[in-house]
């Protein structure tokens, strides 16, 4: 006779199998890649709609500054010019090495020598290497746009 008490048997342990194991980190995995993408997609966003902000502003700046041109000096800008915009822009310099406008000046055909054309154009490339553009047209007259309407339309 053997002096030992027998063993007491054991339950069957539960855990995960390694099938529940690659699948648990199969999804994880899927998961976190998904997010990530999310996240890429979403700072390229911020990046686009930030550079068509700051054109929409350096766009809206030249506008401004050619409004406060008198008839004469718009009357010598004629055709097209790239803008330089570190003489515009002196204390960001980041603008003007981002963005490149180009001010195309011509004259109205039925008003030559009375009306100009204006159209601004910047481009720029965004972090992902597109070349992306906006573009600004107006009209400049020779005695004001109001002068135009209300005196010259009627004769």
């Amino acid at each position: 006779m053997n002096s030992t008490p027998p063993r007491p048997r054991r339950k069957k342990e539960k855990g995960f199998t390694i099938v529940e194991v690659v699948m648990a980190t199969f999804i994880m995995a899927f998961a976190l890649s998904t997010s990530v993408l999310t996240m890429m997609g979403g700072f390229r966003a911020i990046d686009v709609a930030r550079n068509m902000t700051l054109a929409s502003q350096v766009l809206q700046s030249e506008m401004e500054r050619i409004r406060l041109m008198d008839w004469s000096t718009i009357h010598g800008l004629t055709g097209r010019q790239t803008v330089d915009l570190s003489t515009v822009f002196t204390s960001n310099a980041a603008v003007a090495a981002k963005f490149a406008l180009v001010r195309t000046v011509s004259d109205v055909t039925a008003k030559t020598g009375e009306m100009k054309l204006i159209v601004l154009q910047i481009t720029w490339t965004n972090s992902s290497g597109h070349s992306l553009s906006r573009s600004f047209t107006t009209y400049y007259t020779k005695d004001g746009l109001y002068d135009y309407y209300y005196t010259l339309a009627r004769s």
